[in-house]
């Protein structure tokens, strides 16, 4: 059983969600309308997860309020609230917050955040992960977006490239010369979006232009 303290300003939200924890998996193991008291109060009750939903204007306070008490590091701790900034939700997690979630979150969203959290885990919301994570970096286009495909010179060239010729090698067995195998090797790295050879050479080869 998951024994749960409850912070809510509101008395209709703390009892909406005492409802909503109202089963077998969960205990309510009290509740406050702000933080003030909660280090002393949590001292005297048996607690797992402190559940804090709180308002729009009051994040910034919250998290100095908690780092005060020591709450964090001795209790997995949960936040709904709206209306935050992605750098918000990533400065919570790094100060130990378990779990930022939306306050319309759903009950078995919910229930499943405060299962996760309390085996030591970190829990974010689609729409907050969304927003406070780092979009991936830019990866070369596929084959079919490339602006131009290779010339069959330049096939031949991506090819010896994987087979670790150097440029003079490389001139030796085509019969051009140094500067017009530079001229190639730079249209590869361009058509492919790489900007070393060797990341040339990988891309060659997941997109099928190299042959092994």
């Amino acid at each position: 059983m998951i024994r749960v303290f409850i912070v809510a300003a509101s008395t209709l939200v703390r009892a909406g969600l005492q409802n909503v924890l109202a089963n077998s998996r969960f205990d309510i193991a009290g509740s406050a309308a702000n933080l003030e008291s909660l280090s002393e109060q949590l001292a005297d009750l048996e607690t797992d997860v402190v559940l804090i939903e709180t308002s729009a204007d009051g994040h910034e306070e919250l998290l100095d309020a908690l780092a005060v008490g020591d709450i964090m590091s001795d209790y997995a701790t949960i936040v709904l609230a709206d209306q935050v900034s992605p750098g918000w939700t990533a400065e919570a997690l790094r100060a130990g917050i378990r779990a930022v979630l939306p306050s319309d979150v759903s009950p078995e969203q919910l229930r499943a955040a405060l299962e996760a959290t309390a085996a030591g885990l970190v829990v974010m919301h689609p729409r907050e992960a969304s927003a406070a994570l780092p979009a991936p970096a830019a990866t070369a286009a596929p084959l079919s977006e490339l602006p131009e495909p290779l010339t069959r010179r330049e096939s031949e060239v991506l090819q010896m490239l994987a087979g670790g010729l150097a440029n003079k090698e490389i001139a030796a067995r085509l019969s051009i010369s140094d500067h017009t195998v530079k001229f190639h090797v730079a249209s590869i790295l361009g058509k492919l979006g790489a900007s070393t050879r060797t990341e040339a050479v990988s891309i060659g080869i997941r997109q099928g232009l190299v042959l092994l």
